[in-house]
């Protein structure tokens, strides 16, 4: 689910000059931890920003960076606030009211350790059940990228010995080299277990199970919040409006995402294509939200289409 650039990271730390960061409403900064259902809510919340005369400034940033960044001003907005994956973030940071909650995106996702569905049907159905292949999986949890909530919690668990993972190794890469593991073991049918979630195309990609177990960490289901930086809304309550109003589906991001893989489009090319095609969508989005220039945010959003 991550991609890291970390030249990006160390010059967004950098970054710290009110010339740079000006306090502006036209230019709407958001962040992408590198993930493909982030990468598609972008997509849709860029467009309809651009249709409406704003800029969308997307930067690729480890989460942690995010949060900081979140705090510092230095962000406006993420999208991807996962629940209860990111327990830990939300209690350093959004609890004691320095990043701002605004909005439930998206309900109803699952994330946690997935397998292949030939080894659940080899009896792997529960976190408890893997030590017991434990020679087969080579002792080995395929993570995403270093800093991930999702890590630190398989990190906990190694630590503490949890379902007898104590002598077990995290494997830590972007979310592309984790599912190209996952994809190089299914053809050899070798055991693995990584990390899934839905939404995502590797829901249709994998013949895949999600384990049972790790509730105390994951949840049963979760959700997906939209944060921005604290004051966001009051200083641009035009863009603080749509970001309320903002409410997405599973299939709408399945849709996108798949789009991207299969048509080989851009993010924001397939965001447009499903808008276009789901144009009643748009009405409740743009309730009480104007262009930057204060005109009819639904026309022009249409005219863009």
């Amino acid at each position: 689910m991550q991609r890291l650039s970390t030249a990006l990271a160390i010059g967004f730390l950098a970054l710290g000059s009110a010339s740079v960061w000006a306090d502006s409403c036209e230019t709407v900064k958001m962040a992408d931890p590198g993930w493909s259902d982030i990468a598609a809510t972008n997509a849709i919340t860029g467009f309809l920003l651009e249709s409406m005369g704003y800029k969308a400034k997307i930067d690729t940033l480890a989460v942690p960076i995010i949060y900081g960044g979140l705090k510092d001003g230095q962000v406006d907005v993420f999208m991807g606030n996962w629940m209860p994956a990111q327990q830990g973030f939300y209690d350093k940071f959004v609890a004691n009211g320095e990043v701002t909650q605004v909005a439930k995106n998206l309900e109803g996702t699952e994330f946690t350790l997935a397998v292949p569905d030939y080894v659940w049907e080899a009896g792997v159905h529960d976190f408890a059940d893997l030590n017991t292949f434990a020679d087969r999986f080579n002792h080995k949890l395929y993570g995403i990228g270093s800093g991930a909530p999702a890590n630190l919690s398989l990190q906990e668990i190694i630590k503490h010995n949890e379902f007898n993972l104590g002598q077990w190794k995290l494997i830590e890469s972007s979310e592309q080299a984790m599912l190209a593991e996952v994809s190089r073991a299914t053809k050899k049918q070798r055991f693995v277990t990584f990390l899934g979630w839905t939404p995502h195309p590797m829901n249709v990609q994998l013949n895949m199970r999600y384990l049972t177990g790790g509730e105390k960490y994951f949840g049963a289901s979760g959700s997906v919040y939209t944060l921005t930086r604290k004051g966001y809304a009051q200083a641009c309550p035009n863009v603080g409006k749509l970001l309320s109003n903002l409410r997405f589906t599973q299939d709408m991001e399945n849709s996108i995402m798949s789009w991207v893989i299969n048509k080989k489009v851009s993010n924001a090319e397939a965001a447009k294509a499903w808008i276009k095609a789901n144009p009643t969508v748009l009405e409740p989005w743009l309730e009480g939200v104007k262009t930057f220039d204060g005109q009819d945010a639904l026309g022009a959003v249409q005219a863009n289409l």
